[in-house]
């Protein structure tokens, strides 16, 4: 089994940043990737930003492009989003998740960590 632990979300004023940390640890021989979406009150989850483990290319969603920073520690199995000029419409539960290798392509979440913009 995969387990992933986030932590870092919080309370912060509009303009402000946050960085949340997700680490994964477990049955792992390889990871493909890891990322974040989020689910805003009365919304769908939707995706917010993916890296690639092996290369690191990333990808985000055009909302949070410019703002918004993933990277990566492969030593730690662990993916870190970077949330700066936060806005009140990016309060949501942000989920991470992992893509990796186990006989087949396989994905496990997070139980997310709650981000609140507000003054």
């Amino acid at each position: 089994q995969v387990q992933l632990v986030e932590s870092g979300g919080g309370l912060v004023q509009p303009g402000g940043s946050l960085r949340l940390s997700c680490a994964a640890s477990g049955s792992i021989s390889s990871i493909d990737a890891m990322g974040w979406y989020r689910q805003a009150p009365g919304k769908e989850r939707e995706f917010v930003a993916a890296i690639k483990w092996s290369g690191g290319s990333t990808n985000y969603a055009d909302s949070v492009k410019g703002r918004f920073t993933i990277s990566r520690d492969n030593a730690k199995n662990t993916v870190y989003l970077q949330m700066n000029n936060l806005k009140p419409e990016d309060t949501a539960v942000f989920y991470c998740y992992v893509d990796y290798w186990s006989y087949n392509l396989r994905r496990s979440w997070g139980q997310g960590t709650l981000v609140t913009v507000s003054s």
